[in-house]
């Protein structure tokens, strides 16, 4: 074809045509979802990200613009599997077919949720999360059981809130893994001893620190969820931070935003106590006050209104009265405080000598005395069968064969060392060894013959 025959207007240029193909593609694709796995991650100094989106048997470019972060509530990385939504484009400069995500979520993020409404809806279907079946906290808790991990910082806010709120409570620790394989198993066996054991604690905390949906998720499990639920001791819910929300919170009898959270309410009812008898002790005195000032300018219009101005002394007497009667009911005013004070405390003592604490201290210092009994016994054992030993020991040196040498008695043995018990077993000429109480004799044998009472008398040998 010549090029006469070419039609200018026919003709595109390359810019011309990548453009059109990005306005198809835009109005063709203006909005997707689309599943893959990130792969060549980079974010220059503009903060956009730029990335491809892979499976087994493509990939496609992407990119993120900054104002879109927003919408993308983790931080990407290779390897992470996602579901993005954008629009097909392309960039015009390299013809390159990209999409342009505005929005982001971690696929294996999506499973976990999509596990929580589920199992949300099922429990909440069986009842376990109504109100009516909610339990109130107990006012006065004297034992307040824990579970969680005995090395995280939840633990020690809830001991370091008690210990200054309410000293007088006694704390009992089931540490458990709070995260990881194995967590919600132990969280859901801490719970059932608790179930098995009620008088160990008036309330429980159950919960951990702050953390990402992951770290959280073993509070979402069923299995801690039905032992929340089955357990006779009153639960309160204590996971993450304020914005966090668990099946464990819709289960639990009470959710508190925070473990430190949790602490407090459990230690508020004796502080409310002892708010209430100041609170009580300030209006009584402020009532008093009031009831005086008033008594004292009745008097006052009483002795003006009948013209008795002139006799200060009968005025002074029903002041004195006045003054005499309001000592007297501030007096009355402090028994009955003091009263109340003193039930007080003897209600905290009975509570303190019920504490499984003091009971503990009484068994162990019973453990020690009876372990000094038994190793005083062991002792004068040991003294007795030592002395027995030692008697036997002498009567067997009695009778041993170096005693019995040195009563003068010898033994002779052989050039073998046998010892000689015959006469036969020594014919003359040959050698013995005589052993003495003290040393021994190399002989040579002259004559060997037997006892004259000997029964075997087989002759003399010379």
């Amino acid at each position: 074809m010549s090029e006469q025959g070419l039609d200018d207007r026919g003709i595109l240029t390359v810019s011309e045509l990548t453009a059109i193909i990005r306005a198809a593609l835009e109005d063709t694709f203006p909005a997707v979802w689309v599943r893959g796995e990130i792969s060549n991650f980079a974010i220059p100094s503009s903060g956009h990200y730029y990335f491809s989106l892979k499976d087994a048997a493509a990939q496609l470019r992407a990119v993120c613009f900054r104002g879109s972060h927003r919408r993308v509530p983790f931080t990407p990385r290779n390897g992470m599997e996602v579901i993005a939504r954008g629009r097909i484009s392309m960039y015009e400069p390299r013809g390159d077919l990209q999409i342009i995500v505005e929005e982001m979520v971690d696929f294996g993020l999506g499973n976990l949720m999509r596990a929580f409404e589920q199992l949300k809806e099922k429990l909440a279907a069986e009842g376990l999360f109504d109100e009516a079946r909610k339990r109130r906290l107990p006012l006065f808790p004297a034992r307040v059981g824990v579970v969680t991990s005995a090395t995280g910082a939840a633990v020690r806010d809830i001991l370091h809130i008690l210990r200054r709120r309410n000293s007088a409570v006694h704390v009992l620790l089931y540490p458990v893994k709070v995260q990881g394989e194995g967590a919600a198993d132990e969280i859901a066996e801490a719970l059932r001893w608790f179930d098995a054991h009620p008088e160990t604690a008036d309330v429980l905390i159950v919960g951990r620190g702050g953390g990402s949906l992951e770290d959280l998720w073993p509070f979402n499990t069923e299995p801690v969820a039905r032992a929340i639920a089955a357990c006779r001791v009153p639960v309160i819910s204590a996971v993450g931070h304020e914005v966090d929300f668990t099946i464990a919170d819709f289960v639990a009898d009470l959710r508190a935003p925070t473990p430190s959270a949790a602490a407090e309410l459990v230690a508020a009812a004796a502080e409310h106590l002892r708010d209430r008898v100041a609170a009580a002790r300030h209006a009584m005195a402020v009532t008093l006050r009031q009831a005086v000032a008033e008594r004292r300018h009745r008097l006052r219009v009483l002795l003006l209104s009948r013209g008795v101005t002139a006799l200060p002394h009968l005025v002074g007497t029903r002041i004195q009265r006045v003054d005499e009667l309001a000592v007297q009911l501030r007096l009355r005013i402090r028994e009955r405080l003091g009263g109340a004070e003193r039930r007080l405390a003897d209600a905290r003592r009975r509570l303190e000598t019920r504490s499984p604490v003091q009971r503990l201290r009484e068994t162990a210092h019973r453990t020690v005395l009876a372990g000094r009994g038994l190793a005083a016994r062991m002792q004068a054992i040991l003294v007795a069968h030592r002395g027995r030993l030692d008697l036997a020991w002498r009567r067997l040196e009695a009778v041993g064969p170096r005693s019995v040498l040195a009563r003068g008695y010898a033994l002779c043995l052989d050039a073998g060392g046998r010892p000689v018990r015959t006469w036969q077993q020594a014919p003359p000429g040959s050698r013995v060894n005589v052993l003495l109480g003290a040393g021994r004799l190399g002989c040579a044998v002259e004559t060997s013959r037997p006892d004259a009472t000997d029964p075997d008398d087989g002759g003399t040998q010379d």
